[in-house]
């Protein structure tokens, strides 16, 4: 009876092995979508007999996918009102025209707005306001070097003419939100150069920097918050799954650690791009002085400012969805903060709520409040749609609204992520793979953790985020508790490295929107990426060596691992 077992246990261990590979070889090819990819499990591991079918439907709806639909709601509700739009022109319209100090500004509400929304639909919201801008940008040169080109030919006095029929009598036609074609009278149309669409090499440089500085600060933003990525989601519900006692990882200290990295990434991936693109002359970049401002730079802020009186006055359901946005983040913070007691403690069984119950509270909530303020005859519905306007009961969000951004295959795949590791969990496959790795035992912890990061780095430029985590998780789990080492040192650096694949279109799908605006090569991609890249994974070591010790008491391994590692070897 007893070899019976150990045979079965084996075999077990190499079918869950089986499982993996081929998830793997499907996630890191996509000859299949990847939400498709990670319905392997579901049939592979009952025909196995690694788990029943009951048990492996039951990996694919975890807490984290309810967090995701509530999150979801409020990003329907804000990207309907237009609320997304408002505050990024609002900050760009503060950080001004000068092009060190527009890249600057775009940054900073791309990493706000990614810190909420997914880092997919943050790119695609800002990249047209960030093209309307450079649009205006590119044809205000075009004018400019035509005007140049004339008055080399006709007499002093007629350019002078045409000097103030240019300030004077300059038309600009905007269309589709962000092309912009200028028109003077008089003056035959500018041309676009053969070679090039740009009127100078330093108009090109500032697309490509604007352009590539808005898919990285939608990579910062994603890591500040639980919900910022679907990476974030995948390691939060497999270490909860994995550690049920370590109550550590929750909305506020994900926050307190990652907010730090975020600030500093930020400073040094506009340095990095400021020096790659515009050289470093701050000073002419980034004075704010109006005595400094060029014609050029004048037109682009009003553009600018153009657009945002488009907006009109605030509205009552921006204001709504304004409010549930700042109510969800301080009942998310206040839950379990750590320091005190959380609003949790006021009720009497514990451990029943989760950051997904406020999150699907409000979000349902969006789907009852009513879009027009009450007692008001007046339609303040200005960005809905005609149906919206017609009912005067029609909700802040419909279901539409929801399934239209609802990531479905994220979902599936997070879910298949979670069966992979349930199954590693029952056959044993996660302890075989700690054993193998038990050479390592002589190196550090830090060492180990930076290992671990360049690793997952170098993968996730080739294959989906979500896969490579979702592959790594339980291996680097299995050597943690193998070294006894505090499984957080590894599994959070990795998590967060796990985003920094910014070398290339395929890295994610931000990179492939801004790839497609056609303003930056893929060598421009992988000079930069690789800076952003490096700094990214210098960062995290200092934030995971420093202030992330004390946080997660780093230093000692917890009895909640060693817990999971006894049980794990019987």
């Amino acid at each position: 009876m007893g070899v019976q077992a150990v045979t079965c246990y084996k075999r077990n261990e190499a079918c869950c092995a089986y499982v993996l590979m081929v998830t793997a070889v499907y996630w890191v090819s996509e000859a299949v979508p990847l939400g498709a990819a990670a319905l392997v499990p579901a049939f592979l591991y009952p025909l196995f007999g690694v788990l029943k079918s009951s048990e492996v439907a039951a990996e694919y709806c975890k807490d984290t996918t309810l967090l995701l639909m509530g999150v979801i709601c409020l990003a329907a509700s804000i990207e309907k009102w237009n609320l997304h739009k408002r505050i990024a022109l609002r900050m760009v319209m503060i950080a001004g025209a000068k092009p060190g100090m527009l890249v600057l500004g775009f940054m900073c509400c791309t990493v706000f707005l990614s810190m909420w929304l997914s880092n997919t639909s943050t790119t695609a919201m800002v990249m047209p306001i960030a093209e309307a801008v450079l649009q205006q940008l590119i044809c205000t040169g075009l004018a400019d070097s035509h005007v140049d080109s004339e008055t080399a030919e006709v007499p002093e006095e007629d350019s002078d003419k045409e000097e103030n029929l240019d300030k004077n009598q300059l038309e600009l036609l905007y269309r589709n939100n962000w092309y912009v074609e200028i028109e003077i009278p008089n003056v035959k149309r500018v041309k676009m150069r053969r070679d090039s669409q740009y009127p100078t090499k330093r108009d090109h440089m500032i697309c490509k920097c604007l352009s590539l500085s808005i898919t990285y600060a939608a990579t910062i933003g994603g890591l500040i918050t639980i919900t910022g990525t679907s990476t974030n989601l995948i390691f939060a519900e497999q270490f909860n799954t994995r550690y049920p006692d370590a109550k550590v990882i929750n909305f506020g200290t994900w926050f307190i650690f990652s907010f730090p990295i975020a600030i500093i990434m930020l400073v040094l991936t506009w340095l990095w791009l400021h020096f790659l693109f515009l050289g470093c002359n701050f000073r002419e970049t980034c004075s704010l002085s109006k005595k400094r401002k060029t014609r050029r730079e004048m037109l682009s802020e009003r553009r600018i400012h153009e657009e945002y009186a488009k907006l009109g006055p605030i509205s009552y359901p921006e204001v709504v969805t304004g409010v549930f946005f700042i109510l969800m983040t301080l009942l998310w913070f206040t839950r379990e903060p750590g320091f005190v007691p959380g609003w949790t403690s006021l009720f009497e069984k514990k451990g029943y709520r989760t950051d997904a119950t406020v999150s699907v509270l409000l979000g349902f909530l969006l789907f009852l409040i009513p879009a027009r303020r009450p007692f008001s005859s007046s339609s303040c519905c200005k960005n809905s749609d005609d149906d919206s306007e017609s009912d005067p009961l029609a909700p802040m969000i419909t279901w539409k609204d929801f399934q239209r951004l609802m990531p479905w295959e994220i979902v599936i795949l997070v879910g298949g992520g979670y069966a992979l590791a349930a199954g590693c969990k029952v056959s044993g496959l996660s302890v075989w793979i700690g054993r193998q790795l038990e050479p390592m035992s002589g190196l550090p912890p830090w060492a180990v953790t930076l290992l671990a990061c360049l690793l997952v780095s170098a993968v996730t430029e080739f294959a989906s985020n979500p896969a490579t985590l979702t592959v790594f998780l339980p291996i680097l789990s299995a050597l943690s508790e193998t070294l006894h080492i505090n499984p957080l040192h590894t599994l959070i650096p990795s998590t967060m490295c796990v985003s920094f694949g910014v070398m290339l279109p395929v890295g994610n799908p931000p990179n492939a929107i801004v790839f497609s605006y056609g303003h930056v090569q893929i060598r421009d991609m992988v000079k930069a990426g690789f800076g952003v890249n490096l700094i990214g994974v210098a960062v995290v070591m200092l934030a995971i060596t420093t202030w992330g010790v004390p946080l997660f008491n780093l230093t000692e391994f917890p009895a909640w691992a060693l817990a999971r590692n006894v049980t794990g070897s019987l």
